[in-house]
């Protein structure tokens, strides 16, 4: 009689949905009754989405994509890790799409115009961990990007896309890191302004359609909408979304909630002032009653603070700044009122006096933890020479996380340890086009942020990827800002680094079938 056993795996779907999959089996004589610790394994798959860069035919965009190297290796077998250009498409909100569009004078076709990629050659490929590839864009003929990376090349692949646009009321600095796709996604700190272009960009990797809904929520609650629900991303295409097509209410600051009845999407907002400039907001941290923002710039003019509450509850919330001394309540500005489904806003002014910070939130003494879900608006400089970038509410850095564009000059790496001192190890890759690794170890004291020029790589050509691992201590924030003034505007751009999410837990095998035959 043969016995065959068969070892049973629980696999999380949604892990593989947003990150890839890790594969695991059970070594051969191990107890079938012991309990063990899930194994944390490298995801063998990751998948990438850029948003079209630009409409101005003067943008300049780089990408810069790497996979850190790691001790724990991926499964064995061949490894990509390749971006190509998707279909950018104006379609939706459902079938009234054109309609909103003649509605604005044209201005979503202006943004979403259909875009045919010349091929479907990569833009990028990566040929082995640890070394980044750069690649370069011009123009307003720049699709989103869609990509996918395997084997070795799947754990922590991250890519940055950098745009600088030098005129026009979409002028400036406008970074992203690409992003796995997800079906929940929030955005607060978008605007309805009468001086602001938002929209958000859709993109979906899959070779199915996906249906996606838009919620919009002002300070009194939801926006009015007819043409939110049910907008069609078609399978590998990208689908820019003009918010004032979606309502008529006016409202300054405006929280965007993208979820998907089928499929799932990668999301990012595109904020665009008159006077103000532009910059990408990506999606802020999932609802929790306690959040950080890091990476206020040491000369940050303006700081606005913009929360949304999406529980049942009303969020009474204390506001911190950690500094490079301590954290303070900010003067003024030491509290904030967030009433639930309502979107709230706190003007900090010029906060950080000199001082880089970052933002803590947390629930006022006596007050329940309330989910909330919270970004900066920040702004540069004053006047016709003023610059904003956005910074939403981050998850700490738990193994490692890569902000993959740095230059040899306007890279400033802040760290923030909310609760205990913790000790940073901080990788420079080498350079795109040349240079050797360089590594250096950072304290970050409790209470407090750090602002730093971080290692360059020696003889560094192109831009290279900086690489954080928390080594001791308590919780890590991280973000990075790049500064690339031009003609005497303060042009910058901040990404916050949440964790790569390279490894996954996969829990240990619960139990063995046997199956008996002849």
């Amino acid at each position: 009689m043969n016995r065959t056993t068969l070892s049973l795996l629980a696999a999380a779907t949604s892990l593989a949905a947003v990150t890839g999959f890790a594969a695991l089996t059970a070594p051969d004589g191990a107890a079938e009754t012991e309990a063990t610790a899930p194994a944390r394994l490298p995801v063998e798959r990751s998948s990438l989405l850029c948003p079209a860069p630009a409409t101005s035919d003067i943008a300049e965009t780089v990408y810069t994509s790497i996979t850190p190297q790691s001790g724990s290796a991926a499964s064995s077998g061949s490894s990509t890790a390749e971006l190509r250009p998707s279909v950018a498409t104006l379609r939706g909100p459902a079938d009234d799409a054109g309609k909103a569009g003649e509605e604005k004078e044209g201005e979503a076709e202006k943004e979403g115009s259909a875009k045919k990629p010349p091929s479907d050659k990569p833009v990028l490929s990566l040929k082995q961990p640890g070394k980044p590839v750069g690649a370069k864009a011009s123009g307003s003929a720049a699709p989103a990007l869609v990509g996918t990376a395997t084997g070795s090349l799947a754990p922590g692949w991250t890519t940055q896309q950098t745009t600088t646009v030098s005129a026009g009321s979409g002028r400036g600095v406008l970074g992203v890191n690409c992003t796995a796709p997800d079906t929940d996604l929030w955005f607060p700190g978008a605007s309805l302004a009468k001086d602001r272009q938002d929209y958000v960009h859709l993109t979906n990797p899959d070779d199915t359609g996906a249906l996606v809904d838009i919620e919009l929520y002002g300070k009194d609650g939801a926006l009015k909408s007819q043409l939110s629900d049910g907008i069609q991303v078609p399978a590998g295409a990208s689908v820019p979304v003009l918010l004032s097509t979606l309502t008529t209410d006016p409202a300054e600051d405006v929280t965007v909630h993208v979820t998907t009845r089928t499929g799932r999407v990668g999301a990012a907002v595109r904020g665009a002032g008159e006077e103000t400039g532009s910059d990408w907001l990506p999606a802020s941290a999932d609802p929790s009653g306690t959040l950080v923002l890091p990476g206020i710039p040491a000369d940050a003019t303006a700081v606005r603070l913009v929360a949304f509450a999406p529980g049942d509850d009303d969020a009474e919330l204390k506001v911190r700044l950690a500094s490079a001394t301590g954290t303070i309540s900010p003067a003024g500005a030491e509290s904030l009122r967030v009433k639930s489904g309502m979107t709230a806003s706190l003007d900090m002014k010029d906060v950080t006096k000199g001082e880089a910070g970052s933002l803590l939130l947390s629930p006022a003494d006596g007050a329940p933890a309330s989910p909330v879900v919270a970004a900066l608006q920040v702004t540069r400089g004053k006047g016709d020479k003023q610059e904003i970038a956005y910074i939403p509410a981050t998850a700490p850095v738990t193994e490692r996380a890569t902000a993959a564009d740095n230059r040899a000059e306007g890279s400033v790496l802040s760290l923030t340890a909310p609760g205990e001192t913790a000790q940073v190890k901080v990788t420079a890759s080498a350079g795109t086009e040349g240079g050797a690794q360089a590594v250096k170890t950072y304290t970050v004291k409790g209470g407090t942020t750090i602002a730093v020029s971080p290692p360059v790589p020696a003889g560094l050509k192109g831009s290279y990827a900086l690489t954080v691992e928390p080594q001791s201590g308590g919780p890590v924030h991280a973000a990075r800002t790049l500064l690339l003034p031009e003609d005497g505007i303060q042009m910058f751009t901040v990404q916050t680094l949440p964790d790569d999410r390279g490894l996954v837990a996969v829990p240990a095998v619960e139990q063995d079938l046997s199956i008996l035959g002849d």
